[in-house]
């Protein structure tokens, strides 16, 4: 008896944290801008997660006088953490790549579940122990292919957010977002560990319950956290639909020369000739001297948008100059800026912080820094530093 209390309290315990998380998200107010919408969504997509599993629960409590328990709480606890691997899955993905997942077939998904769920729980009350094992066994490799397909089609789109963060924030910012990484990886490993407990002792199926309300409070957590720093994917995704809108336009404009004979003309038609070029690309090099003196490269968490609109021109014309004058592009250029300059604090301040140089040197991350100092370098900051520059003799 009192094993069965004891899971029965692990169990009210996670129905309790289930509801308040809930009730938390839904309560949280987000901005309701153009680009916040996906934020919001994600945010009620959660918030109904864990009302779900509130709800399974409760379901499972209410049947706390069956003779098989602890069995039941498997079934159950499997249900649970299967619509919570679509659901996250969903909100996560969407909330980097807005309708990369198709809202209709994640309903559709959810409705199979929903179905296989009520076969399996009612095969469970069946006296057919055959038709519930088949039940169980079908479920299970529907549960294992449903997840395989989500890890697959997530690594996809963190790859697609991270290429886009690149382009509009021209650094490395992969570790504003390692968050949604790792509780997505939490995520799948916490809902197919459940798997381990079908083919154990049923008397650890209190300890991944109590594992999953860990889960719930630390993931739950972090999402909050990032309701007040979502900024960063806003802003590039709102440059993105605009960007996409742009071309568009200039694709239409160029397909409408070419009908009326402009083919031929070129990038200097397209720029307003090379006179015209070359004076932008004079005014940039101005620019940019008065930009690399005042040390503007250090400062970070910048678009190119912001950086082009510092030196007088646009982020496409900035492209232009590096491209044809510099032979580089921009980010590689601003980069070397700031090792060159890295290498020369750390020698000359040998007091302050390897870290903090970095930061200086316009590194908002620390691994950011050091991967960078060393590929460029040869070395790391540290070994810079203590062989006074000349690693080579070492």
């Amino acid at each position: 008896m009192s094993r069965i209390l004891d899971i029965q309290f692990i169990q009210w315990t996670a129905l309790s944290v289930s509801l308040t998380l809930a009730i938390l998200l839904l309560l949280i107010n987000v901005p309701r801008t153009e680009y916040a919408k996906k934020l919001i969504r994600a945010k009620t997509t959660i918030a109904t997660n864990f009302l779900i599993g509130a709800f399974v629960f409760g379901y499972t409590l209410y049947h706390s006088e069956l003779p098989g328990y602890e069995d039941f709480s498997a079934v159950t606890m499997l249900i649970i953490t299967a619509f919570s691997s679509i659901i996250m899955s969903y909100s996560l993905i969407n909330l980097m790549q807005p309708r990369y997942i198709d809202s209709s077939r994640f309903m559709v998904s959810l409705f199979v579940l929903f179905f296989v769920s009520a076969v399996l729980t009612e095969s469970f009350f069946s006296e057919d122990g055959r038709l519930f094992r088949v039940s169980i066994i079908v479920a299970i490799v529907l549960y294992i292919l449903q997840n395989c397909y989500l890890i697959i089609i997530f690594d996809k789109a963190y790859k697609k957010t991270l290429d886009l963060l690149e382009k509009y924030y021209d650094e490395d910012e992969e570790h504003k977002i390692k968050w949604i990484r790792f509780c997505y990886i939490l995520t799948m490993l916490t809902t197919m560990v459940v798997l381990i407990y079908m083919f154990l002792p049923k008397g650890l199926i209190r300890l991944y319950t109590f594992f999953y309300i860990l889960y719930m409070i630390y993931f739950a957590s972090n999402f909050i956290s990032f309701l007040g720093s979502h900024k960063l994917l806003l802003d590039a995704f709102g440059h993105s639909a605009i960007a996409d809108l742009q071309n568009t336009r200039k694709k239409r404009r160029q397909e409408a020369k070419a009908r009326k004979g402009a083919a031929g003309q070129g990038q200097d038609q397209e720029w307003g000739g090379t006179d015209e070029l070359s004076g932008e690309f004079a005014a940039i090099e101005k620019a940019l001297k008065k930009w690399v003196n005042e040390k503007k490269y250090a400062e970070y968490d910048k678009s190119r948008e912001e950086v082009a609109h510092e030196l007088g021109t646009t982020r496409e014309m900035l492209q232009l100059y590096f491209t044809e004058k510099v032979g580089q592009d921009f980010r590689s250029w601003r980069t070397d800026l700031r090792i060159k300059d890295a290498k020369h604090m750390l020698l000359d301040m040998k007091d302050t912080s390897i870290n903090l140089i970095g930061e200086m040197a316009g590194f908002s991350d620390r691994s950011n820094f050091h991967r960078q100092f060393t590929k460029t370098v040869g070395c790391s900051p540290k070994k810079w530093r203590d062989t006074s520059g000349h690693p080579e003799m070492i």
